[in-house]
């Protein structure tokens, strides 16, 4: 039963077992007498989000008394998930980032085929698109299902907005009216943190995502691409995305070389800037400096064409299934117990996530009020960066980009990494 034609039908049957568990049925006679309690190595990656599936993982328990959930929190997950898939010690069910880590270890089928669970059909296929697009087994399967997602969007102050009497941008050129309106007040337009390299990220990735060509990335990532023999490149097609970027860094504060993500948290939580180029992600540690602080959000407005506005969102956090898994049917039990929708809210209101279900109705934090729409529509594309090989310092260009402003050298180079990447390919394919 392990040819990859037989898992189809097997993952089918246990996903059915599994619906029952999750109902409510005890699986403890499903192990033998001298078996004892079944212990699932549950792999959680997000130390925020500790209490969250404490808690989740005690109530499955108590649904299941014959299961026990050994939750396994690390400091350095993807160091340690690579360690453990080198000894053979795949957990049963893991929680990851949906990035381009993921994606390569989807892609080495380490992990089930997901697509017949019960769960996978309530997943929104927009959603699952993105995080399949990453890589997964022989091209086909189905390797994680999306728990919870994120939002690259601009986050704003509404106090400030309404003290100026400034609408939410929906085009580029009122996005900058409004810095610039800010800018004019003495109020800083945003907070910049240039210390973290990856803090410019989340400007980008909205930038590049919907300013670059289609089909961009499946070409300059082809074997043996180079920038003279390929369709598309960074210093063909990646000009207006990096003028845009060095742009709104133009507003960065004094002192912005020397913040960090923490110090930008902090700024934006006592009012100190209109805006703040962070998503989601940046809420829970803005609202723990100031449980008060005034947050609402709006996609980033990168053409002055509002019909072309896009979310860029992530899979914040993926469930995926050891795939020689000794406790099949009670992973898959557990899986769909944290797949329901009350699970799924539950924690996206802890975490101020957004929810990848079809059926989960809308969100109910106002800070994300001002991209549910827009996610719920389906208007949405995924992160530029997770296509961006590992080998690659995409983030130290990019700082190192906004600090001297040297929009050629920083497409020069990022044409020469990724044809060394392709480079790399095509040996290895060769081999």
């Amino acid at each position: 039963m392990n040819t990859a034609k037989s898992r189809p039908s097997t993952w089918r049957r246990l996903a059915g077992a599994a619906l029952a568990v999750a109902l409510g049925a005890s699986l403890a006679a499903c192990a033998p007498a001298d078996a004892g309690r079944v212990k699932l190595d549950f792999f959680q990656f997000k130390p925020e989000a500790v209490a969250n599936f404490q808690g989740l993982a005690a109530e499955f328990e108590a649904k299941n008394p014959g299961i026990d959930v050994v939750i396994n929190s690390v400091p350095d997950p993807d160091t340690a998930i690579r360690t453990l898939l080198v000894k053979g010690k795949t957990p049963d069910v893991l929680t990851l980032n949906g990035n381009g880590n993921f994606g390569d270890l989807a892609a080495s089928c380490v992990f089930a085929d997901l697509s017949a669970f019960p769960a996978a059909s309530r997943t929104k296929p927009e959603i699952q698109e993105i995080l399949d697009s990453l890589g997964t087994c022989h091209g086909s399967e189905t390797n994680g299902l999306p728990f919870a997602n994120n939002a690259s969007a601009i986050l704003y102050n509404p106090d400030i907005f309404a003290k100026y009497n400034v609408a939410v941008p929906r085009t580029w050129d009122e996005l900058i009216a409004a810095a610039d309106t800010f800018k004019d007040n003495g109020v800083a337009p945003f907070h910049m943190t240039l210390k973290d390299a990856w803090t410019v990220l989340p400007a980008y990735v909205n930038l590049a995502g919907n300013l670059k060509p289609a089909g961009f990335f499946q070409d300059i990532r082809s074997s043996a691409w180079t920038p003279q023999n390929g369709t598309h490149s960074f210093a063909a097609d990646g000009v207006e995305a990096a003028e845009k970027l060095k742009k709104l860094f133009s507003y960065r504060q004094p002192g912005a070389d020397s913040d960090g993500y923490n110090d930008g948290n902090a700024a934006f939580a006592a009012g100190k800037s209109a805006m703040y180029l962070q998503g989601s992600f940046a809420i829970p540690a803005i609202r723990a400096a100031n449980p008060e602080a005034r947050i609402a959000s709006f996609p980033y407005p990168t053409t002055n064409n509002p019909a072309d506005t896009t979310l860029v969102t992530g899979v914040d956090v993926t469930l995926a299934m050891g795939r020689d898994t000794k406790h099949p049917t009670e992973a898959a039990a557990f899986i769909e117990f944290l797949m329901r929708s009350e699970s799924m809210k539950d924690y996206a209101e802890a975490q101020s996530a957004l929810v990848p279900l079809k059926d989960a109705g809308p969100i109910v934090d106002p800070a994300l009020a001002g991209v549910q729409d827009i996610f719920e529509r389906g208007r949405l594309i995924g992160y530029f960066d997770h296509q961006v090989p590992t080998s690659i310092p995409f983030t130290a260009m990019l700082q190192q980009f906004m600090l001297d402003g040297d929009t050629t050298a920083f497409l020069d180079r990022a044409d020469r990494e990724f044809a060394k990447a392709a480079a790399r390919t095509a040996t290895k394919k060769g081999e």
